[in-house]
């Protein structure tokens, strides 16, 4: 159990500073971090951290695959925790 949420808890840290340097990024208009990636490392346990980073950083707000589907994605690894929790002990 420690290990999944220490492995949460980096990928949520890494999608959250990736929101934050995406957005800097852009104010720039330099090259950006492709949205997979956001996606990606959110489905590996870093949902948190992309759901944070949005809106602290207001970036990808307008996007509807991101304001709808990071949340769903949440719920989602919340409902398979909350499901499995005994398991994982």
């Amino acid at each position: 159990m420690t290990y999944l949420f220490w492995w949460c808890l980096a990928l949520s840290l890494l999608d959250f500073l990736l929101m934050g340097a995406d957005k800097r990024r852009a104010k720039k208009g330099l090259r950006r971090v492709p949205e997979k990636t956001f996606f990606l490392i959110a489905l590996l346990g870093g949902t948190p951290g992309a759901v944070l980073g949005m809106y602290a950083f207001h970036h990808k707000t307008r996007h509807w695959y991101f304001k709808w589907g990071l949340p769903a994605i949440l719920l989602l690894q919340a409902a398979a925790l909350f499901r499995f929790l005994p398991a994982i002990r």
